[in-house]
């Protein structure tokens, strides 16, 4: 069990576990999820950590199919400036590896928004907190347990 999967049993929640085969030699992980399970590109969300303005990390959560909108998220958190986190210090804050990162049972809890566009469905479909496994969760137990804000942060 990964940590994600942990917290999500703790809180009672509904969920489902989605496996498949990760190809190693795969960097593009949201597309290879899509591919795999045979899923709508805008059901299935990535997680990206994100600097604001005093260095302090923050948790970005879009569709796979979209890029992520850096000054849209600066303005969610009322900062100036926010640009992509240095890859290794997002493994290292999380505790997850790349292509894994999932927004649930990271080892400290950061702030997080949450794509507005998530409410268009009842399910989403995250990272299961590693390569080859992805959640699928009600948005309610999302907003419940992550308590995130949500905004549009789409380019």
């Amino acid at each position: 069990m990964t940590p994600a999967i942990n917290l999500l049993k703790k809180n009672k929640c509904d969920f489902k576990i989605h496996k498949y085969d990760h190809d190693p030699l795969c960097t593009n992980y949201g597309k290879e999820v899509v591919d795999k399970l045979n899923l709508n590109e805008k059901q299935v969300f990535k997680t990206l950590l994100v600097e604001i303005d005093s260095k302090e990390l923050v948790v970005a959560i879009i569709p796979v199919s979209n890029q992520l909108n850096l000054k849209a998220v600066a303005n969610t958190f009322s900062c100036k400036k926010a640009q992509m986190a240095d890859k290794q210090e997002a493994q290292k804050v999380t505790g997850y590896l790349l292509g894994g990162i999932s927004p649930f049972g990271q080892k400290k809890r950061l702030k997080m928004v949450l794509d507005s566009s998530a409410k268009a469905f009842d399910t989403i479909f995250v990272s299961g907190g590693k390569r080859g496994l992805d959640i699928e969760v009600k948005v309610e137990d999302f907003f419940e347990i992550l308590t995130p804000k949500c905004t549009s942060i789409l380019i």
